[in-house]
């Protein structure tokens, strides 16, 4: 007779669920720098002629490096870091005084409500079960009027479009946690959710925000050969550009 299995043994055989995956140091927890220093000049530029020093919350903020590379285009402003990983957190006290344990959903941001006067979120919503309360809990925190500047790798990128004609998986995109599978990289990185520049504009839109700008950034795994080509495609228009940039208010 095969004995029952008690809680702690079966809690020891269950696979690794998100929460074990984001707690690996082996994954992945910081965006491209030339990214967070785009998304930063973005953001000066929307609080130049501000009359006070304004509150930004970095959620995901990972190891902290967006936030350091953010905060020379930010002087005078206060960064406050949130993430859900401990060990995420550990290495961005080392780089940021402010950062806090919260979660995005259920009022799980550590912040009161109306208290920031903007957010940077930098490539967090395709790792989302449910990017919906996310967007709710960011406008809860976020003063009306308040800034939202969100980051995600795009669906629809110039080389996705010639791959999925070719019956390949795109780039960005992964049918599991443990490798990757019919789809050129070899880094794992949880990736959910994917969006188009189109679904990315009518999502935020829909979540309480009004869009300001969606512009295109290119993307540091595109092999060398074909940077240049990818930095033209994200000068030249955002549903053809690697990663989406895009700033908007809450209304």
């Amino acid at each position: 007779m095969t004995p029952t299995p008690t809680p702690t043994t079966a809690a020891a055989t269950r696979p690794p669920g998100l929460r074990d995956f984001y707690e690996n140091p082996a994954v992945p927890v910081a965006s491209g720098t030339p990214r967070s220093r785009r998304q930063a000049r973005m953001l000066a530029a929307a609080l130049r002629g501000a009359d006070r020093p304004q509150t930004i919350v970095d959620i995901g903020c990972g190891d902290g490096t967006a936030a350091a590379t953010a905060a020379p285009h930010l002087p005078g402003h206060r960064l406050v870091g949130v993430d859900w990983s401990q060990d995420a957190l550990r290495r961005a006290r080392t780089r940021m005084p402010d950062a806090v344990r919260g979660e995005l959903t259920g009022g799980g941001l550590p912040l009161a409500t109306g208290s920031a006067d903007a957010v940077l979120f930098s490539e967090v919503v395709e790792h989302l079960v449910d990017p919906d309360a996310a967007l709710d809990e960011i406008r809860r925190v976020l003063r009306r009027g308040g800034h939202l500047m969100l980051s995600t790798p795009n669906l629809a990128a110039w080389y996705n479009r010639a791959l999925l004609l070719a019956g390949v998986q795109p780039v960005f995109s992964e049918v599991s946690l443990r490798a990757i599978h019919g789809r050129p990289g070899s880094e794992v990185v949880g990736h959910l959710r994917l969006y188009t520049a189109r679904a990315l504009r009518e999502f935020v839109t829909a979540s309480g925000f009004d869009v300001v700008r969606l512009r295109g950034a290119p993307f540091h795994g595109v092999p060398r050969p074909l940077r240049p080509l990818d930095r033209l495609a994200s000068a030249a228009r955002a549903p053809w550009a690697s990663i989406l940039l895009l700033h908007a208010r809450r209304t």
